[in-house]
Parts: structure tokens; sequence; C-alpha cells
């Protein structure tokens, strides 16, 4: 199933009045992100829209730089004791919240602990840390009640930040979201101009002290050379595309791959691919309630899968596409092909039969299909035409994709009049999947949608951390991996690339892993 070009259903911008917007000054960036943004809570939602929102408006205490070495960001200084147990973090003097009161050390412990609520690297530190403590207004202490050598690597997760927020704010429950979002941050949150479906817009903060050493990755000075960011919710891809073209935009987060080639041959255009470690589409189940409570049937639905015909619909051009049945990751260190051999390809024979064996009796399916987003929306078409050939029942329902990061925390059983579902769509950058520790669908203690639990996956994610060198940690890899093809807690749908555009008056563009806002200047 290849994605079909959209150049014959372009229609002129300006007539489709999308971007019918007063003249701006120079120093505004207009980009069209990958989604629309409806939850402005990045510690509530794992969604990248949200993520991304949270690098505009909150600091971190480290980041990592081009590199992957971690830096030392709202932290000036931090020293850990001989035997690896206390660790001590002062923050930088002079930071502000954008209310104007002080940035504090117990704005930075509160935050951190419901950080770790939601964070699954972050969940099995704080199992490891015995105190977490502000010692004075800068100052903070974390004491270790057994050993965890990743402190700064967790605090540090670019993809699924430790966002520092107000004490008050952060003392909210992690399972309700922040409504005024403050942050300390190089742009200010404009919530009055904000109007989901259309617009977002951020605003230089003027306040903020940035690092002095220069901007690496996620690291360094983060300075706001733009006056004011807009985000202009494009959905349909071919009038984003023209938009950039034609100037109307400055860049286009991600951009469709089969409209590629227009891009690259305007030369006042970059394409290029900021993360080329990739990304991995991804399938999650709830397995509250059947039939996914059911491994038999997880490991039917496994078998449903083509990740050729995945990519082809998701991408549509080898040069961004790998299969991928490495449940770390192809290409990271943890790569491993083990237990993976009888799902390489699809075989809905044998699902069939799983399924007549677990009992399953034809129950409509419900797959959440976010039509706005055009990658996941196609992980999900072709997710729907692959169970039912495999014998699945498949209950199709379309929505944006901020109804389901919504819908998808609900954990009712799916039916009539219900708001429940069975499968979601999405997508994972492969960095923290390439970890027992921070990949968060795997990890049953981290509560992440679909709620999936296995005390033996735990166990060996103990075994991970306490395994000596790279040999025992492989040793525990194959384990979790052959316990992985057992269980199926999600379904991978390839691994591939996702290639960002601007255009070239935009001057500095960070070298790290997204398209960050910070340090770009509009010529």
């Amino acid at each position: 199933m290849k994605r079909r070009t959209l150049l014959g259903a372009v229609v002129p911008i300006l007539a489709a009045g999308l971007l019918a917007l007063p003249a701006l000054a120079q120093s505004t960036l207009r980009l069209v992100p990958q989604a629309d943004l409806k939850n402005i809570d990045p510690i509530w939602t794992t969604a990248a829209i949200t993520r991304n929102h949270g690098y505009m408006i909150y600091d971190v205490l480290f980041a990592p730089d081009s590199k992957f070495t971690y830096k030392p960001q709202m932290v000036e200084t931090h020293t850990v004791a001989p035997d690896g147990m206390k660790y001590s973090f002062t923050l930088r003097k002079g930071m502000t919240w954008h209310d104007g009161t002080p940035v504090t050390a117990k704005d930075a412990v509160q935050s951190i602990k419901r950080w770790a609520v939601k964070s699954g690297d972050g969940k099995v530190m704080m199992a490891h840390v015995g105190s977490l403590e502000a010692k004075d207004d800068l100052t903070f202490e974390m004491t270790l009640s057994k050993k965890f050598g990743l402190v700064i690597e967790t605090l540090g997760n670019p993809v699924l930040p430790c966002f520092i927020m107000r004490e008050a704010d952060a003392k909210i429950s992690a399972d309700e979201q922040v409504k005024e979002p403050v942050g300390s941050g190089p742009f200010v949150f404009a919530k009055d101009e904000w109007v989901p479906g259309n617009k977002v817009v951020y605003k230089k903060n003027p306040k903020y002290v940035a690092r002095t050493e220069p901007s690496d990755g996620y690291s360094g000075a983060k300075v706001a050379k733009v006056d004011r960011v807009e985000w202009l919710y494009i959905p349909d891809t071919a009038i984003a595309t023209q938009a950039l073209l034609k100037g109307e935009v400055d860049a286009y987060e991600i951009p469709p791959i089969d409209l590629l080639q227009m891009l690259k041959k305007d030369p006042n255009i970059t394409v290029k691919v900021l993360d080329n470690f990739g990304s991995i589409g991804h399938l999650r189940f709830n397995m509250l309630h059947p039939p996914f409570n059911d491994a038999r049937i997880r490991r039917a639905a496994l078998l449903a899968i083509d990740q050729k015909a995945f990519l082809g619909a998701m991408i549509g051009n080898p040069e961004y596409e790998r299969e991928c049945f490495a449940v770390f990751v192809c290409g990271s260190k943890y790569e491993t092909q083990v237990a993976s051999e009888p799902y390489r390809k699809a075989d809905p024979a044998k699902a069939k039969q799983l399924l007549a064996e677990a009992g399953y009796k034809g129950e409509p399916i419900v797959l959440m299909d976010p039509t706005d987003q055009q990658i996941i929306h196609h992980i999900a078409i072709v997710a729907a035409e692959s169970l039912k050939k495999a014998g699945f029942t498949v209950d199709l329902q379309a929505m944006d994709w901020s109804t389901l990061t919504t819908r998808r925390t609900r954990k009712d059983a799916a039916g009539t009049g219900s708001l429940g579902w069975h499968i979601f769509p999405t997508w994972w950058t492969g960095i923290p999947m390439a970890s027992p520790i921070s990949n968060l669908p795997l990890a049953g203690d981290a509560g992440w949608f679909g709620w999936y639990s296995d005390p033996e996956i735990e166990k060996l994610r103990a075994d991970f951390l306490a395994a000596a060198d790279q040999k025992a940690q492989m040793e525990v890899i194959e384990k979790l991996q052959a316990r992985y093809y057992d269980q199926v807690p999600y379904l991978n749908t390839g691994q591939f690339l996702k290639p960002v555009a601007w255009r070239n008056n935009l001057v500095g563009v960070p070298n790290a892993t997204e398209l960050v806002l910070w340090n770009i200047e509009k010529k």
C-alpha cells in the first residue's frame, strides 16, 4: 500500500483562506507543527507535540549535546559522593519564572517527583532514591538507597524530558493537567492567542538568562532570536508544503515524504534528517480488558504485521525505511534478533488459529485512527486491513490526534456508548526505545496507556541495571526480547527517518535530534 502523491489535490493557499494572516514582523518564525496542540502539560502526556511545547516554555536540569554527552542546563554545579550514593545539585543564580518569581530548589525537587510518576526511567531512578530534598534556595540533594549509575542521563532524557515547573504546579497530580503553564524557558506561552485547531503563539522571554556555552544538541545557550513563534496547524499536507514553498511559513516539522523531491528542488529550502537514529511505528493494546488481556490474542495480532506494507504506507521511500525486529531498536548497541524469526513475515492463517484457540468470537476491536497525523493515520489504515485478514473484526474510529491522546487515558471497556478502546497507533523516537530502562511501553510499572504489567519483565529490567558489563547486559537483553515476543505488549510497524524542512532564511537551526526553535535567527 503506497501513499499517493497529493499534488493534484493542491488548492491555492490564499483561496483556501488558511493562511489569510496580517503582515508579520520579520522577527516572527512560522512553523507547521506535526500536530494540533490541545494538551499543554508535557508530563501528563507523552505526545510529541506537547513535549515540543514543553521545550518552548520550560527548561531542564541536564541536556545531551550532539554527541549525547550530558551537560548541565539549569544546574550550575553538581557533585557525586565517592561511593556514588549521594548527588548534590546547585541551580544557576538569577533564573526566574515567567511570572517574575525566582526558580528554587523546591521547584526542581517537586518537578522531579511529578515527572518520575510518568517516566519509565524516572520511576526506575526513584526506586533507587532514599531521599530527595531541598537544602537551601538553590541546592538540593539526592541520596540513593541503592546504586543507580544513570542519574544524570535519566534527568537529562531529551525525549521524555524532566521539565522543571513551579513547585505549586508540580504538586498537581501527574494524572491531572497543569492548566496555567508558567515556565522559565526562552519563550512564553501566549495562552490568550492560542486557538486549538489553528494557531499556537509563543513570545520571546526577555528575562531569560542563557548559559554561556555555545548551543550544541539540546545543551548550551538557548537564545530566543526571534520575537515571536507561531505554530500554524495545517492538516492538509499538500497545502502545508505549498505554504513552505511560497514562503508563507518558515519551517515544516514533518513534511510528507512523497512531496520531498519538490522541496529538495527548491534552492531556498533545506531538507534534513536531524535524528539519524530514527523512529519506530507503534501499535499499543489496551490490556485491561478482553480480548487483548490474553497474550495469545496479542501474538495473533503480531502475526498480522507485515512491516514492508506498513513502511510503504507510512513512508513510501526506501531511503527512509527499515524493517526492524529488534525490540531495542536496530542500530543500537542492544540490537538482537533473538526470538523474532517466527514473526518476521505476516502469517494470517496462524493468527486465525491462535484466535480460535483463545476463544475469540469476532468481537469488534476499536482501533483509533488520527486522520490529521499523516504517518500515524497510515499505520491505523494498514493495521485495520491487516487485522481483518487475520480474523479480527475491526471498528476503525476516525478522530484527530489530540482527541486520541485524551481518549487513550480512559480505562473503560470498549463497547456501545463507551469511549473505551482496544488499540491506538503512534510512533516513538528510537532513543528511549533503545534501552530497557527508558522503553516506556515495556515497563509495566510506568503505567503507560495500555497498562501492561509483567513481573518477569520487571525482574529482567532490574537484572539489566545490576549487570556488570555489556556482555552481561546483552544476556539480559536477549531474555527481555524473548519475553517480549512471548507476551507482546505492543507491535512495531517498522523503523523510519523523519526529515525536517525549512527555508534558508532561517540561520542557526540547532543540531538536536528534533526541531527545537531556540538560537534560530530569521534573516
